[in-house]
């Protein structure tokens, strides 16, 4: 059977799939219709999937694409596809080829700083169902305590393969018994590496795609590795159109709301192809939808990321107690694999694009999937809804409650307001309300949550008084919900807008020398190197900022970053220079500054170079200003300022960002607002 062409032109595809006597054949039914039944061929069965066992592999097909994978270790070694022997990049003799599971992991007391990476080895193989309409296979590990670095839970890797279906389906279990010592999970992912020589071209969204470097480009001499192993300048690479350039994996990383699939394509003709990573749901990632993480880079390698610690830190990483039982699904992701008709009508690579991304949303429509065999995923009829009403209540905005448009609603674990962005042990499940606000959310994993929101536009987060438990088959109704946010009084001025990013600042053009073509005009925080642009921009005198005559998008600068003196990095001051009509000497004002990202910051708040305030001990370590991020974990400061500190007329606010240990420490602003003393009785 000929390998399934893409589904938007699947008349089309599946015409000129046909043996080329089909057209003569059509032409001589129309011609004689009184022959048609007798000369009409029968339709053409689909293969069933086939299940070949041997020693050290096993091997399953369904006739359009053919997967192998170790026996019992549960590599994938192989994926045959539209006449290519292998799509996957394989040596048995290196543990990070192919397509793998691993995980970064530790425990306390560990002599492994930067914790243990294992990959997961199956020490046993089970066929967990095999028809011709499925094969379902689970290589399986057992914590062993005689091992001191045996990983300290149990872990089932599952694959799967459907009749006709144009890819393969992973998921895995990981459990952790009661009895057994504690543990910290910091990564889990699945990766595949892909043939160097067919892939040459990478889609992460419909703007960031484009032919790419090989890996050898990185490689001494033709690259030159910066500040941070993982960015390299790219002076003497193969191709000459890459040179000058600086490549770097999280360059590509994208939130999780908009990280659906992603992956490579083989561009060569007559036989382009895509290789594509689909995750159907978020659910079992941790996080929430804003945390972003890595999708794929040059290699070629595409990445399903279900945890991980990037842009948040230490504090997302999973810690398992002794006598803690935990169990966590991780998947299914689908890995899809298309290829062009001979002539698209967008072109090849235009048109693999969008058929990954119709196949995607269609994966996302069939969730949560009929087909796992494991009893630990949960199917739909096992599964429950939540539906409701968010509104917002400032009554210094409005005299009633204003519908929360486009509010993030989800149900994850309980906590506090806030704590589903460190949240990775257990599942989430998010939407966003609708313009009158009105939100559902389905297919809900049977169980115990709090229910948190946040509204673009509004400070704060919001969390549902009682914990709600979700039953199989059920939809509860919460009614109407009103957020308050946090507020002592009418606004004075504001910087920003509170989104939980800092995308609306400036973000300067990149150093000519470090410059990716890509970014020049959409996402320029994706560049390199834009921290020393701070200093560059200003190298002698700090930012100043006067509202109602500063531009926030020119005159703002998007990370509160170090400067270099010398041969060491010194603190910045930002002001802010701001006039009042008369001040309410013995009332209160509030100063409340929102961040998008931290990491190992402090804040001192000075008022009319008189007054001083302080954030907390140094806080954050997401490292979003290194990683060419534009938000992480978003923080919230409060300083109450006595109303006899401020002067009628003009009056500074001066910021200064306090450690200057290196050039990537820093914040980043989300929203700063003044507010004056309460005027609502």
């Amino acid at each position: 059977m000929n390998p399934r062409m893409i589904r938007p032109a699947m008349a089309a595809a599946a015409a000129s799939a046909r043996p080329s006597s089909f057209s003569f054949l059509g032409a001589l039914l129309i011609a004689l219709p009184h022959l048609a039944a007798a000369v009409s061929p029968p339709p053409e069965p689909s293969p069933a999937v086939t299940l070949r066992l041997h020693r050290r592999q096993v091997v399953v097909d369904n006739g359009v694409v053919q997967v192998a994978v170790s026996r019992p270790g549960g590599h994938i070694t192989g994926v045959r596809y539209n006449g290519e022997p292998n799509l996957l990049r394989y040596n048995a003799g290196e543990g990070n080829s192919g397509g793998y599971w691993n995980v970064v992991w530790n425990y306390p007391g560990s002599d492994h700083p930067n914790g243990i990476i294992d990959m997961l080895d199956g020490t046993e193989f089970k066929v967990i169902s095999s028809s011709q309409e499925k094969v379902e296979l689970s290589f399986s590990s057992t914590y062993n305590s005689s091992r001191r670095n045996s990983v300290r839970f149990n872990v089932d890797k599952r694959l799967v393969i459907l009749k006709c279906s144009s890819g393969f389906y992973c998921y895995s279990i990981f459990e952790h018994a009661t009895d057994w010592p504690s543990l910290n999970i910091s990564v889990a992912r699945l990766a595949f590496k892909l043939n160097v020589d067919k892939f040459d071209y990478m889609a992460i969204s419909d703007d960031i795609q484009r032919s790419m470097p090989s890996a050898a480009d990185r490689d001494r001499p033709s690259g030159v590795p910066l500040d941070y192993k993982e960015a390299v300048l790219l002076v003497d690479p193969k191709e000459p159109q890459f040179k000058g350039e600086v490549d770097d994996k999280y360059q590509y990383a994208m939130d999780n709301k908009d990280n659906m699939v992603h992956g490579w394509i083989s561009s060569d003709r007559p036989n382009p192809m895509g290789f594509w990573v689909i995750t159907p749901s978020n659910e079992f990632k941790n996080g929430g939808p804003l945390k972003r993480e890595l999708t794929s880079h040059i290699g070629p390698t595409s990445l399903a990321v279900f945890l991980g610690p990037h842009y948040i830190g230490k504090d997302i990483v999973v810690k398992v107690e002794k006598g803690e039982y935990w169990k966590k699904v991780l998947g299914p992701v689908f890995v899809y694999l298309n290829r062009c008709p001979p002539k698209p009508e967008r072109g090849h690579l235009r048109t693999l694009w969008e058929d990954a991304k119709a196949q995607a949303q269609a994966e996302a429509n069939r969730w949560p999937y009929s087909f796992p065999e494991s009893p630990d995923f949960a199917k739909a009829h096992e599964r429950g809804s939540l539906i409701g009403r968010f509104l917002v209540r400032d009554r210094y905005l409005s005299s009633e409650d204003m519908p929360a448009e486009k509010a993030y609603i989800g149900l994850a674990s309980p906590g506090q307001p806030g704590s589903w962005a460190t949240e990775s042990k257990n599942y989430q499940f998010w939407t966003r309300a609708t313009p009158s606000g009105n939100f559902s959310i389905s297919n809900v994993r049977a169980g115990v949550y709090n229910l948190y929101a946040w509204v673009p536009g509004f400070l704060g987060d919001y969390m549902y008084s009682s914990r709600l438990t979700i039953a199989p088959g059920r939809t509860m109704s919460v009614g109407d919900l009103v957020f308050e946010p946090p507020r002592s009084g009418p606004t004075l001025w504001e910087i920003g807008v509170p989104d939980r990013t800092a995308a609306e600042f400036y973000i300067p053009e990149p150093d000519p020398k470090y410059s990716s073509r890509l970014f020049l005009h959409k996402d320029r925080y994706r560049q390199y190197g834009l921290w020393e642009r701070y200093a560059a921009l200003y190298p002698r005198n700090d930012l100043v900022f006067t509202v109602g005559k500063s531009n926030p998008s020119k005159d703002w600068f998007f990370a509160h970053v170090t400067r270099k003196v010398g041969h060491r990095y010194v603190p910045t001051t930002w002001q802010v220079r701001f006039s009042l009509d008369h001040v309410v000497a013995d009332g209160t004002y509030t100063l409340r500054i929102a961040l998008a990202a931290a990491h190992d910051s402090t804040l001192r708040v000075q008022v009319n170079g008189g007054a001083e305030f302080a954030s907390p001990a140094e806080f954050g370590d997401g490292n979003a200003i290194a990683r060419h991020g534009v938000r992480g974990r978003q923080w919230s400061l409060e300083f109450g300022i006595e109303g006899h500190l401020l002067l009628q007329g003009d009056n500074t606010i001066n910021i200064t960002q306090t450690v200057a240990s290196s050039k990537f420490v820093g914040v980043m602003y989300d929203y700063i607002r003044l507010e004056e003393p309460s005027t609502l009785v």
